[in-house]
């Protein structure tokens, strides 16, 4: 929310109308986007005012400066530098007015937004979830979605690998970027990000949904080799891939009607297999290669997830984590 400007505004700086007009006429900009570079160049006279300083005469350090103000008053990374944005431009067009020796804001950068941690399911939500019988459904459908639940969490999938996946290894199949299951092996083959294949561990219980999966899939549309029966793993009820959209939408119901508190979504899965997997085997190196990460940097998230888990195992066990009321 921008902030409004003062009760008594000193009178606008002439330059700064000129360029609110240069970038309504040569730009054409929208009506609300106007309205917010007019805020924010008024936001920067105000800086400005307080700081004794003409407005073409803002150097680096006084920018940097009102950043920090703006970031210390609670405005987010992502504000912020939409605000700079808006004050680039203003002296970028200042310089080519011969206004300005140099653009003050060139080189400054918004702070950057602290990243969230992935949401992950705690082992007993994960494994309730897993293990959930829907007695009262459908069979086919029922065996499906256990079966999705089982590779999501088991196998630690992407959406869009679970549903790239065939039924059967085909001529077709690895050439055109999907993947299989290979029971026989115990191992699940997937092509990830950029079209990078790995394998992955298919588990007992995984595997064992597969089976009673696989028994039933064909069965609604006249048996395998059926004609026009698509090759995919994962059907709807009329016999095409399921897509993603899709799973979301069935897991968000599974979740629900297993009594858990937090719509599970499929990444949620895939966020609790690697933090679930590392805070067993501490292997960091192995997680990075089961989840598909080309960088390590970005399975070392799951650390900070496994850390959050052992501070509270330490809150809640060590009798020195916590001084009793009252000590010194």
């Amino acid at each position: 929310m921008r902030t409004a400007p003062s009760a008594s505004p000193a009178a606008p700086d002439p330059q700064v109308l000129r360029y609110l007009e240069h970038v309504r006429v040569e730009k054409r900009l929208a009506a609300r986007t106007l309205t917010l570079y007019t805020l924010d160049l008024e936001k920067l006279a105000q800086f400005a005012a307080g700081v004794g300083v003409p407005l073409l005469q803002l150097q680096t350090a006084h920018i940097r400066r009102f950043v920090a103000q703006m970031h210390s008053g609670g405005r987010s990374g992502r504000g912020i530098a939409l605000i700079l944005s808006g004050w680039r431009g203003f002296f970028t067009w200042s310089g080519r007015q011969g206004l300005v020796p140099h653009n003050p804001v060139q080189d400054v950068r918004a702070p950057k937004a602290p990243k969230p941690l992935p949401k992950a399911l705690g082992v007993d939500d994960a494994v309730r979830l897993a293990e959930f019988d829907n007695s009262g459904a459908d069979p086919w459908l029922e065996a499906r979605d256990a079966a999705m639940v089982e590779l999501l969490y088991g196998c630690g999938l992407r959406v869009g690998e679970l549903a790239g996946l065939d039924a059967v290894a085909s001529a077709d199949t690895e050439r055109q970027g999907r993947g299989w299951i290979d029971l026989q092996a115990g191992e699940a083959h997937v092509f990830g990000k950029g079209s990078k294949r790995r394998s992955v561990p298919v588990g007992q219980s995984a595997a064992q949904a597969l089976k009673t999966w696989l028994a039933l899939r064909a069965g609604p549309f006249g048996g395998e080799g059926a004609p026009g029966l698509d090759a995919a793993l994962f059907l709807g009820q009329r016999g095409a891939r399921l897509t993603a959209q899709s799973i979301w939408l069935r897991l968000r119901q599974r979740s629900q009607q297993a009594g858990l508190t937090t719509p599970v979504h499929p990444h949620m899965l895939r966020h609790s297999f690697a933090s679930h997997l590392l805070q067993s085997s501490g292997d960091l190196r192995a997680v990075q290669e089961l989840l598909g990460h080309a960088n390590i940097t970005t399975t070392q998230v799951y650390t900070r997830l496994d850390f959050q888990h052992l501070a509270k195992v330490y809150d809640a066990a060590h009798p020195r984590a916590k001084r009793k009321p009252g000590s010194a």
